[in-house]
């Protein structure tokens, strides 16, 4: 592993991701920060940070997956305690935003809760926000810190463009993805297509009506969040029933709750490409599955903010 040079940059892991945390810091070329996270009887968190970070610029990595709650609080409460320890700045990472579905109030009396965790985290003390595709965007308009929000689609799209599938067409699972399947479609040079969809109730889709020609052609779902798979699943054997040779699915976080895996495993998909924002466990693995890392784009990321380099060029 290459060394950084600058002792004053520090990264920090709590238990939501580690495997990640740590090809994160190999990609630097620096140590993972020394900190325990235990717990009182009664479940409070109690964390502490075993060394010297007066003076430094932090990075604290966290996903708020599942078990959210417990991961927002051990997140919340190592923020409060590298506040109180002197730090210059924390930068937080947080590869999946979680609560970020809850981000408008789409019935009467509902809150905003998305709103809720970037309050929490602002007023624990973070600095900066780094995170990989929100859900929605206008979520970094609730922090008033700077938010840096990279982008998934390329590190799925270079893998899709390594297979060299021939008359691909990259499908959106509903109107609000149609974005990311833009830009997909562009990398790929490939047309697009739209299923329209309605969701009656959370976690609950149906499918009306498929927007594009896919007949005949290898079909690509991208989505940012797979969670209960019923929208994917349901739209891969809906591509099918309308004359889609194969139908392959990738997303950027694979929430995987519920029956997502046996959904998966008895759906259309050929192929499930997902990104490593959230830790898979052995029950969540599957033929079907393919793991990509964003370990090499958060390390960049981290070293261009440390160095104060222009973040943007990595959305290209």
């Amino acid at each position: 592993m290459a060394k950084y040079g600058d002792p004053s940059l520090k990264v920090f892991t709590l238990n939501s991701n580690k495997g990640l945390a740590h090809e994160i810091t190999e990609h630097i070329g620096v140590a993972m920060g020394q900190s325990s996270v235990t717990r009182f009887s009664d479940g409070e968190v109690q964390i502490n940070i075993e060394e010297s970070i007066r003076g430094c610029d932090v990075y604290l990595i966290q996903s708020t997956s599942a078990p959210a709650n417990e991961h927002i609080m051990e997140l919340l409460i190592m923020i409060d305690a590298m506040k109180r320890a002197s730090a210059k700045t924390i930068n937080v990472v947080i590869p999946y935003y979680g609560y970020a579905r809850q981000d408008r109030k789409a019935r009467a009396r509902e809150p905003i809760t998305a709103k809720l965790v970037a309050n929490l985290i602002e007023t624990a003390g973070a600095t900066r926000v780094l995170t990989l595709d929100l859900h929605a965007t206008q979520i970094q308009g609730f922090f008033d810190i700077p938010v840096d929000q990279l982008m998934g689609v390329p590190i799925l799209a270079d893998y899709f463009s390594g297979k060299q599938l021939e008359d691909i067409v990259i499908v959106s699972p509903d109107h609000g993805g149609v974005v990311r399947a833009r830009k997909m479609a562009d990398r790929l040079k490939a047309p697009i297509a739209i299923i329209d969809k309605r969701r009656p109730r959370p976690n609950v889709a149906e499918v009306m009506n498929i927007v594009g020609n896919i007949e005949g052609k290898t079909a690509i779902i991208i989505d940012d969040i797979i969670d209960t798979a019923g929208t994917i699943t349901l739209a891969a054997n809906a591509l099918v029933e309308h004359g889609a040779k194969e139908v392959y699915a990738c997303c950027t976080h694979p929430v995987l709750s519920g029956p997502a895996m046996e959904r998966i495993d008895n759906s259309k998909i050929k192929e499930l490409v997902v990104t490593n924002t959230i830790e898979l466990d052995e029950n969540k693995k599957s033929e079907k599955i393919t793991e990509l890392s964003v370990a090499p784009l958060m390390a960049e990321a981290i070293i261009r903010v440390h160095e104060h380099a222009s973040v943007s060029t990595l959305f290209d």
